[in-house]
């Protein structure tokens, strides 16, 4: 059966796995009493936490997983669900011993928790063609640094669009559940994508065509490109591992425990590339730490294949490729963002309070008072009054905080129409834009927001009573780009001096866009 074909039949033969009968090995439980609790989560569960609690859109549901969350707040969420993520409540729906008897079961560990280790990391890797034979120039006449790759989570699919003619150039099949912004190579010519289940692909834009995957983890949260373009790190929610893998062929270099020096371990949050510093940063679920792994020369790679050990255990004193310089911190790090050096990572917990970081002298600086959960990974950056800012959204309440980069202060708390989750801008712009994402009665409301005011001057409605979300700019920024985050969605192109549409392109669920130059060239309006 070729890759292509089993990428169409993908979600489908998901949906299948997700209420067949499991090996024995991986049951989700052994204990008799919960026989009727297993086929309440098949029911409810499976669809997106996987029929083996493994994770699949969300996350992996196992007692590692669920260390900072006690029962009574997990007996809280499957009632209530969760804000700002898409766990609907379930209190309407099933019974209170039925969710008690759930919570029971997503502490109780697996009959046999399964192995992902390089054996099985390396056994799944699948080259599709090597890179070196393919034309070295794109197959194409359009500006390859203005395209946009459009991921559209409505049937598994991405399309290749130009960002001058608004015309999709291709369009093709990708793993189940893609997750994080797709990460490019420096020149753009290459797309790496991760997917929920751990899938990590790398596509040749200029050929149009996929050239390898490699099954990195089972629960995967994001990857992020060296800035040199030869390594790729991925984060894991589980297992509890940060993979290294070599760009050429996505062959697997290391594979990382994740844990502390009382040997807990910990889901991976994200990792991002810190380009100055030739390093990854990674921030940790569930032990208070931020993780810098460094891919300078003075550490070259190990053959995995000839390393006399393939798995790499931090600790005082490890050396050699991507050990981590792991800095203690206060408090958990879930999310977070870069000032303009790289000097300094500005994060926050999921309780919100906000911790700066300098990453040079592996100290906090600062702490910085936040409302609500404020979602840094999507915050951008500008100049204001001479001084440099960013500004994030915010998940749980209506505000964009403005924060000084200097002083660390808030300069400014911007009332929205309620909570959002992405925030966008161009260098060539006056405006930002914010979308109001987790706002039912709202959520078809892009809110613009003059950069030298910071007041909101302008409410777009792109497709009214439809959800809006997730602005991108072309290379030049004189257009935005808007996703209607529906099956039946569009992406809604806005001139972005005169605030008028100019064009619709019909999408499925584009649940966001990503232009070439932006990413690569790291523009100050965009996440990286």
């Amino acid at each position: 059966m070729s890759a292509p074909l089993i990428h169409k039949l993908l979600p489908s033969l998901i949906v299948m796995l997700a209420s067949a009968v499991l090996p024995a090995a991986w049951a989700v439980t052994d204990k008799p009493l919960t026989a009727d609790t297993n086929k309440v989560y098949q029911t409810h569960c499976a669809s997106c936490h996987g029929a083996d609690r493994l994770g699949g859109t969300g996350p992996a549901l196992l007692p590692g997983n669920l260390g900072r969350l006690r029962r009574p707040d997990a007996i809280k969420t499957i009632t209530e669900g969760r804000q700002a993520t898409q766990m609907p409540a379930y209190g309407a729906s099933l019974t209170a011993q039925e969710i008690t008897a759930l919570t029971e079961l997503i502490y109780t560990p697996l009959v046999k928790t399964p192995s992902w280790g390089m054996d099985e990391i390396r056994a799944s890797r699948v080259e599709h063609v090597k890179a070196e034979n393919l034309p070295s120039k794109p197959v194409f006449t359009a500006d390859p640094l203005n395209l946009f790759v459009v991921v559209e989570l409505g049937d598994h699919h991405a399309t290749i669009l130009d960002g001058d003619k608004f015309e999709p150039i291709t369009r093709f099949p990708t793993r189940y559940a893609l997750h994080g912004g797709p990460k490019f190579s420096p020149d753009g010519r290459y797309v790496y994508f991760a997917s929920r289940d751990g899938w990590v692909a790398k596509y040749d834009i200029w050929n149009l065509t996929l050239v390898a995957e490699i099954r990195a983890g089972i629960n995967t949260r994001n990857l992020a490109v060296s800035s040199d373009g030869r390594f790729a790190l991925v984060a894991n929610y589980f297992p509890h591992t940060l993979v290294a893998l070599d760009t050429r062929d996505l062959s697997p270099i290391r594979v990382i425990d994740v844990k502390d020096d009382s040997g807990k371990s910990s889901r991976v949050s994200a990792v991002y590339d810190a380009a100055p510093r030739k390093s990854f940063i990674a921030a940790l679920k569930d032990i208070a730490e931020v993780w810098e792994l460094s891919y300078a020369e003075k550490t070259p790679p190990v053959d995995a294949d000839r390393a006399p050990d393939n798995r790499l255990t931090p600790g005082l004193g490890v050396k050699g490729p991507f050990a981590p310089r792991r800095i203690q911190l206060d408090d958990y790090l879930d999310d977070f963002f870069f000032d303009p050096a790289y000097d300094h990572v500005f994060g926050s917990s999921r309780g919100g309070q906000g911790q700066v970081v300098n990453l040079n002298s592996g100290r906090k600086t600062a702490d910085v008072g936040l409302p609500g959960l404020p979602h840094l990974g999507s915050g951008i950056s500008w100049s204001y009054q001479g001084r440099p800012v960013m500004a994030t959204p915010n998940l749980k309440d209506g505000v964009v905080s403005v924060i000084d980069m200097k002083s660390w202060q808030t300069i400014k708390q911007i009332p929205t129409l309620g909570p959002g989750f992405f925030m966008r801008s161009h260098e060539k712009t006056p405006y930002a834009w914010v979308d109001v994402f987790n706002d039912k009665k709202n959520n078809d409301v892009i809110q613009i927001i003059d950069k030298k005011t910071l007041e909101i001057v302008k409410q777009l409605k792109p497709s009214p009573g439809k959800i809006a979300a997730h602005t991108e700019f072309t290379r030049d920024g004189k257009y935005a780009v808007v996703s209607i985050w529906e099956i039946d969605g569009e992406l809604v192109i806005y001139d972005a001096v005169t605030l008028e549409v100019v064009k619709r392109i019909k999408m499925k669920k584009p649940s966001g866009k990503y232009n070439v130059f932006n990413k690569i060239s790291r523009s100050e309006g965009t996440s990286h």
